[in-house]
């Protein structure tokens, strides 16, 4: 019948409307990032230092860092893949936003 159409249903409404704590998002970025470090561009590598919840429905987690302009979108899919199986979200897309701080001295030679 219909049951498991309604658990899918319910499973993607809950999923869109997650509250995803700061610590936890910051924690499984941080073991991601141990598991499997973003690809060196040039003489840089991206950091990753924290990441926390920008929306919901869908999902939006917003993480900050240095250099992030340089990951890659294979390496977007690795994160939300974590993040999906981390935080069990089914059925909603997850938005995620790379904010890179401002280096003072890039404008120095």
């Amino acid at each position: 019948g219909m049951g498991p159409l309604w658990k899918a249903i319910d499973a993607a409404w809950a999923s869109a409307i997650a509250k995803l704590p700061t610590p936890v998002l910051t924690r499984v970025v941080h073991e991601a990032v141990t598991f499997q470090q973003p690809k060196r561009a040039g003489l840089f590598r991206p950091k990753l230092r924290y990441a926390h919840q920008g929306g919901q429905n869908p999902p939006v987690i917003v993480i900050h860092g240095t250099a992030l302009e340089h990951i890659t979108d294979v390496y977007r899919r690795y994160l939300e893949g974590r993040f999906r199986d981390h935080f069990k979200l089914v059925g909603t897309p997850l938005r995620i936003e790379l904010r890179s701080s401002h280096n003072p001295f890039s404008d120095k030679e």
